[in-house]
C-alpha cells in the first residue's frame, strides 16, 4: 500500500537517491548529464527541507516518489516532483502534486520543467497548470512555467 508522508530529515539520502534515478529520462532529453538535478547535493536537499516542505511516496518501506515546495509571496513553488522510473505513468506524479497542494493554503501555485518534457507538461496541464512564461537556461535548456491560480 502507498503512502505520502511529510519526508523526514534522515529520508533526505535516499530522496536524493530516488532523484537520481528519475531524472536520468530527463537529462536524456536533454542529452545533458549534468542538469541541475543530478548535480544536486545533500547539503542542498538539506537545505530545501530547511526552506520548505518534502514529501515522500512509500510502497513497502521504499521511497518510490518525492515532491518539494516552500511558500514565498503567497506562491506556493512546487518543485522536484519525481517517481522513481518503475512506477511512472501510474497517477503516483498525480497523486503527489495534490498532496503538496493541499500542504499549502494559498491561491497560486507555480512550477517549471524543460519545454522537451511534454509528458511533464501534460500532466501539469491535466492538474490545471497553465504557461505563463519561457526561459532559456543554457543552448540546450528552456524552461516553461507553469501556474494553477485557485478561484
Amino acid at each position: 500500500m502507498k503512502e505520502i508522508k511529510i519526508a523526514a530529515e534522515n529520508d533526505l539520502q535516499e530522496i536524493l537517491e530516488l532523484q537520481y534515478a528519475a531524472y536520468q529520462s530527463e537529462a536524456k532529453l536533454l542529452n545533458d548529464p549534468n542538469i541541475p538535478p543530478l548535480k544536486q547535493t545533500i547539503k542542498d536537499t538539506q537545505a530545501d527541507f530547511e526552506k520548505g516542505i518534502i514529501l515522500k511516496m512509500v510502497e513497502n518501506g521504499k521511497i518510490i516518489g518525492s515532491v518539494r515546495g516552500y511558500v514565498f509571496n503567497d506562491t506556493a513553488y512546487v518543485g522536484k516532483l519525481m517517481v522513481l522510473p518503475d512506477y511512472q505513468r501510474q497517477g503516483n506524479g498525480t497523486l503527489l502534486l495534490r498532496e503538496i497542494e493541499n500542504h499549502f493554503n494559498v491561491k497560486r501555485f507555480e512550477l517549471f520543467t524543460s519545454i522537451l518534457s511534454k509528458s511533464n507538461i501534460r500532466l501539469y496541464k491535466k492538474n490545471g497548470y497553465r504557461p505563463f512564461d519561457e526561459r532559456q537556461i543554457s543552448d540546450r535548456l528552456v524552461f516553461i512555467y507553469l501556474e494553477k491560480i485557485i478561484i
